[in-house]
């Protein structure tokens, strides 16, 4: 997984053809704690045919991308292709649930 300065490289980092799962999360977070594992089953799972980034809500380098699309709890969850926003939610998903969700949304 990678973690990003948001505010310089959310555009570049969602507007390819590769369906991008943001997650946005914070270390005090019990389940964002939850939640890594299940993103690194899905990493492993779907390979280069997902990008997953992490984009910790703590950093103040990343308060400019958390304000525009107003990340309120965590961890937040966001699908991203072509530029295009396919699904949003907050909480803690399982790595099963993930993976229906970006192959119901992003077509794979």
């Amino acid at each position: 997984m990678e973690h990003e300065r948001a505010t310089d490289s959310f555009d570049r980092l969602t507007g390819g053809e590769v369906p991008v799962l943001i997650d946005f999360f914070a270390t005090w977070c019990g389940p964002c704690k939850m939640t890594a594992p299940a993103l690194d089953v899905l990493k492993q799972r779907l390979g280069d045919r997902l990008r997953i980034i992490k984009i910790d809500i703590d950093n103040p380098h990343n308060a400019a991308v958390v304000a525009r699309y107003g990340v309120r709890s965590v961890p937040t969850l966001m699908l991203w292709r072509s530029g295009q926003l396919l699904w949003r939610e907050s909480g803690a998903r399982s790595a099963d649930e993930l993976e229906q969700i970006v192959r119901a949304h992003a077509a794979m």
